[in-house]
């Protein structure tokens, strides 16, 4: 027969295993997760920034009423922001849309909602650009998207689905379903 000293001496240790291993396991469940936060590190409101290429030069210029930066991937979501996007003479390229997405390194800004493109003022043909959202990439002077664009010139007017344009050169191309019409009344 075993001696009620051991008997209880090994109750009290698994009694002592028990607790702490609910201890252990309650602390776990009390950690917060290592989810994404949603909590941008920095807020502005009503500002304007310049944003510069590898090579020191101007890539964009935005202004907006405001835009968060989340802390873990470093990106950035705005509010009805304005893009101005130099072209190869200095003139800008103004780009609105409801809101917009800007990569960690500011290499891709997704426009989305809404999105109006003009060509810089003074230009000979100007150039008026509309789609529902537009991807930019700023340091090869690109943008593209598959959705529907319209592009109106004085006279001429041209649509198509699926878009790609090389800012620099003012040169664009459709992918599919294009359309134009000519009206040589609303000319300059």
């Amino acid at each position: 027969m075993m001696n009620w000293r051991v008997g209880l001496g090994l109750l009290l240790l698994l009694a002592a295993v028990f607790s702490g291993w609910s201890l252990w396991k309650q602390h776990q469940l009390d950690k917060p997760a290592a989810a994404r936060s949603d909590r941008p590190d920095y807020v502005l409101k009503d500002f304007e920034v310049v944003s510069l290429d590898k090579q020191g030069k101007e890539g964009f210029t935005l202004r907006a009423p405001h835009l968060k930066r989340r802390p873990d991937d470093k990106t950035m979501t705005l509010d009805k922001p304005v893009f101005l996007f130099p072209d190869k003479d200095g003139a800008y390229w103004q780009t609105r849309s409801r809101t917009a997405w800007v990569s960690a390194k500011a290499d891709q800004v997704r426009l989305k909602g809404d999105v109006n493109i003009d060509s810089p003022p003074g230009t000979a043909r100007p150039v008026k650009m509309v789609t529902s959202h537009l991807n930019v990439f700023p340091d090869k002077s690109r943008a593209s998207t598959p959705a529907v664009v319209t592009v109106t010139q004085p006279g001429f007017i041209l649509r198509g689905r699926g878009f790609e344009t090389n800012l620099k050169t003012k040169q664009y191309k459709f992918k599919s379903q294009v359309r134009s019409s000519y009206d040589p009344s609303t000319r300059r």
